[in-house]
């Protein structure tokens, strides 16, 4: 029997592989059992699922186990962002929730993600008790259920919808009358649960919208559900081929990130919104306290916090860490390359929603297009561009890859190395600026290479002296 293991977001498996009914009970009776150890059983638990094969039926069958265990189990009516359910557990109190989701991977995987009475993802400590608890169940009939009609009579099983709820604090944390006036605005939930959380909060304001790929479908049109430039060249030719379109938003599977396309189709990248969400933020909304962004993510948004003055909490990636630094109130905005952000006030679990709502305002209120706003931040503080890239390991390198990572090199492409960080992977900070981080997937043998300098023909030197740091000449 294959052993669970939780990610950087949670457990998740490939359906009818390993993400079967029987495991999905083992890890549900883990939660339980690990909320009812920290004496929060009685406060309950929602479940929630996105919009991926199986999701309600999966849902079904923690609710069941959750009951069976005595825990009361608030299950959603449908398909839910991820976001929707982090506020739902603040907004109720609640022990926690578990969300069937596999965020932006391809169609045929699920998942499990556990967020605690705090609101944001689980954090190690959480996670490595649940992962013990499963891992020592697993093979063993071992866990509690109840049936559905007996749950409901026993009062421990609650339909909800927590959309309205939602959107009824996100009107009061976006300024909608703004965006009004802004125009056209092109709208593609993915397939996705972001379905009807961004048009029709939009329309209701005033504003005109064009929408796309707006119905169910667990396949997600033959891609992956994730908002990035390679998968919505559909979505970019929309607003490219529209003049009335002011603005592309998009959201990927379970609502949780983001995808910016510029007026004239430009796709605009999550590191570089961040940082504009940052300056906007401060110098028009005028919030106060720090920023928070992964190891991974530019430093743009560095850049933009010394122009104000103010403190930048490096973490490692995933959204975790930066949720905590929500939730402790220390930041005013945290985000991940990875196209994830929350601010301060909200939850501490990325939201996508409120990111495409937010660059919408921004937009408006600057009266410029993203890709202007952007030359006038890189007129203030510097040209930062960035790129990522995996790199492949034979099994020869994976084996002589520890200690290749372990060593410094004096120098990247020329450039003095000034600083390493080891808070996830090796990232080498180098004399003029620019940077270099390597980290190896927990999951294959792949060496994901950021880079990030001030033009092109740096960044893609760096990129080649990392190639050749990890896999060698030629």
């Amino acid at each position: 029997m294959q052993r669970i293991t939780f990610g950087t977001s949670g457990w998740r498996g490939i359906l009818c592989e390993d993400f079967i009914f029987e495991n999905v009970k083992v890890v549900t009776q883990a939660i339980a059992d690990h909320v009812k150890s920290n004496g929060e059983g009685n406060k309950g638990i929602i479940v929630g699922y996105d919009s991926r094969f199986m999701g309600e039926a999966f849902a079904r069958e923690a609710a069941r186990v959750l009951t069976g265990s005595g825990i009361p189990t608030f299950l959603c009516v449908r398909d839910t962002p991820t976001p929707v359910i982090s506020f739902e557990i603040l907004r109720r109190g609640a022990a926690g929730a578990i969300n069937f989701t596999a965020s932006h991977n391809p169609p045929e995987y699920n998942g499990i993600k556990f967020s605690p009475s705090w609101g944001g993802p689980a954090l190690p400590q959480t996670t490595n008790d649940i992962e013990r608890r499963a891992n020592e169940m697993l093979g063993e009939i071992c866990y509690n259920e109840c049936s559905i009609d007996d749950a409901v009579k026993k009062g421990l099983l609650v339909e909800i919808d927590p959309m309205q709820d939602y959107l009824d604090d996100l009107a009061k944390k976006v300024d909608f009358a703004a965006i009004a006036k802004l125009g056209t605005i092109a709208v593609n939930p993915l397939y996705g649960t972001a379905r009807g959380y961004l048009a029709e909060p939009l329309k209701a304001h005033g504003v005109k919208v064009v929408q796309m790929n707006a119905n169910r479908d667990p396949y997600f049109g033959g891609f992956p559900p994730e908002p990035s430039e390679k998968y919505i060249q559909d979505f970019i030719k929309l607003v490219q081929q529209d003049p009335e379109i002011a603005l592309g938003i998009a959201t990927d599977g379970d609502a949780d990130r983001f995808g910016i396309v510029d007026g004239d189709g430009t796709f605009i990248e999550p590191n570089y919104v961040i940082a504009l969400l940052l300056d906007y933020l401060v110098r028009v909304k005028g919030m106060k306290g720090g920023v928070g962004r992964s190891v991974a993510t530019s430093h743009l948004v560095d850049a933009v916090a010394k122009m104000h003055d103010i403190k930048v909490y490096e973490t490692p990636v995933g959204f975790k860490f930066v949720g905590e630094l929500i939730a402790q109130d220390k930041i005013i905005i945290g985000g991940e390359e990875s196209a994830g952000l929350t601010i301060k006030g909200h939850v501490p679990e990325k939201d996508g929603i409120l990111a495409c709502l937010l660059v919408a305002e921004m937009v408006a209120r600057e009266g410029m297009p993203v890709k202007a706003l952007l030359e006038r931040l890189y007129s203030k503080v510097g040209r930062y561009l960035t790129k990522r890239v995996n790199l492949t390991l034979s099994p020869e390198l994976e084996e002589i890859f520890p200690e290749r990572i372990a060593a410094t090199p004096a120098s990247f492409a020329g450039e003095a190395v000034k600083e390493k960080i080891t808070v996830d992977g090796n990232k080498f900070i180098l004399q003029d600026g620019s940077w270099l981080l390597f980290r190896k997937s927990g999951t294959e043998p792949v060496v994901r290479l950021y880079c990030e300098a001030s033009s092109e023909e740096r960044l893609q030197a760096l990129v080649e002296a990392g190639r050749e740091f990890i896999l060698g000449k030629g």
